[in-house]
C-alpha cells in the first residue's frame, strides 16, 4: 500500500481522518512554484553557510537550516497555511492550543545514506503519550521533487499505533514521493525517516512542525526570532510562535500578563478564565 495523495481542495476533516488512520498523507501541489522559488532564494545564503550534520542521525551529508521566520518572510505563508493550520487544530484537539514546534530546511546531499527510522515525538524525552493523544502535527514541504531515488521521506504507514520497541526494516516503509510544492503531513507518532539519496542532486524539504502548547518547542522561537524582528510580525503569527498561554497558567509574564504584551508593550487580554472541565 502506498501513501495516500490528496488534492489541495480536500477538506481538513477528511485529511484528519486519513492521518489518524494511516499516520501520514501527501497533499499534492499545495504551494505555488513562485512561492517555493521565493522561500528557496531567501534561504539559500543560509543553507550554503550551514555545516553538515555531526552524526549519522542528523546526516553527515545533510544540512539542517532553521530560523525561517526571521530569515524568510515568504515562508510565513507556508507556516500559516490555512488548510495546514486547520488540520493541525483537529489532530491536536485534546489540548487548549497548539504552537509552532520548529522550522527547518533539510537539504540531503548526494549519496547520503538513509536516516534511522524514528518518531518525532521522541523529542519529548521518549515519553510514551496515550495512543489517542496526538502531540505533534508535522509537515514537510517539497522544495524539490521527492523521489525514492533522491531520498524521499520514508513512512511506515499505520505505525502510529505501534509500541516504542519492535523489530522493523526499511522494507516496512514506503517513500513519500511528491512533486515540488506538495506537502507531506504526518503525526508525530508515525515511524519515518529521510531516505537515501542515490542521485547527484540535493533533495530539499522544508520541515514545519506544530505541537501542543503545553510542551516545549524544539526550535526556540524567542531566540531564533530577535525581538526587533518579532515586533514587526502580526499577532496571529506571534501567537503561533508561542506568544500565547499554553494553558490557563502556562507561559504568562510578570504580573500574570499575556506574553504577547512583551512584544506589543500594551495591555493584552489574557483570554478566558480557568475552566475545570478538560477538552
Amino acid at each position: 500500500m502506498g501513501i495516500v495523495h490528496c488534492p489541495p481542495d480536500t477538506s481538513a476533516e477528511e485529511l484528519d481522518a486519513i492521518i489518524r488512520r494511516d499516520g501520514a498523507l501527501v497533499i499534492d501541489d499545495l504551494a505555488s512554484a513562485g512561492l517555493i522559488d521565493r522561500v528557496g532564494a531567501e534561504m539559500m545564503p543560509f543553507i550554503d553557510a550551514t555545516p553538515m550534520g555531526s552524526d549519522d542521525f542528523s546526516g553527515r551529508m545533510t544540512a539542517r537550516t532553521g530560523a525561517l521566520i526571521a530569515r524568510s518572510p515568504s515562508s510565513h505563508e507556508l507556516i500559516q497555511h490555512p488548510l495546514i493550520l486547520d488540520v493541525a487544530g483537529r489532530l491536536l484537539d485534546r489540548a487548549k492550543s497548539f504552537q509552532l514546534h520548529l522550522t527547518q530546511m533539510i537539504s540531503i546531499g548526494p549519496n547520503s545514506p538513509g536516516q534511522a527510522i524514528h518518531r518525532d515525538q521522541w523529542a519529548f524525552d521518549f515519553y510514551e503519550f496515550p495512543a489517542d493523544y496526538h502531540v505533534q502535527c508535522n509537515t514537510i514541504w517539497a522544495m524539490t521533487d521527492f523521489s525514492e531515488a533522491n531520498g524521499a521521506t520514508r513512512v511506515m504507514l499505520g505505525s502510529q499505533d505501534l509500541p516504542n520497541s519492535f523489530e522493523y526494516t526499511v522494507d516496512d516503509t514506503v517513500p513519500a514521493e511528491m512533486t515540488r510544492g506538495s506537502c507531506l503531513v504526518y503525526t508525530g507518532k508515525v515511524y519515518h525517516g529521510g531516505g537515501a539519496n542515490q542521485t547527484a542532486e540535493t533533495r530539499c524539504g522544508l520541515n514545519i512542525t506544530y505541537n501542543v502548547s503545553w510542551l516545549r518547542q524544539e526550535e526556540n522561537q524567542y531566540l531564533s526570532v530577535p525581538p526587533e524582528v518579532a515586533a514587526e510580525l502580526p499577532d496571529d503569527l506571534l501567537r503561533l510562535m508561542g506568544y500565547q498561554l499554553g494553558a490557563y497558567a502556562l507561559g504568562y509574564i510578570d504580573d500574570v500578563r499575556d506574553p504577547l504584551a512583551a512584544i506589543r508593550d500594551e495591555h493584552v487580554d489574557r483570554g478566558p478564565s480557568f475552566a475545570t472541565t478538560p477538552r
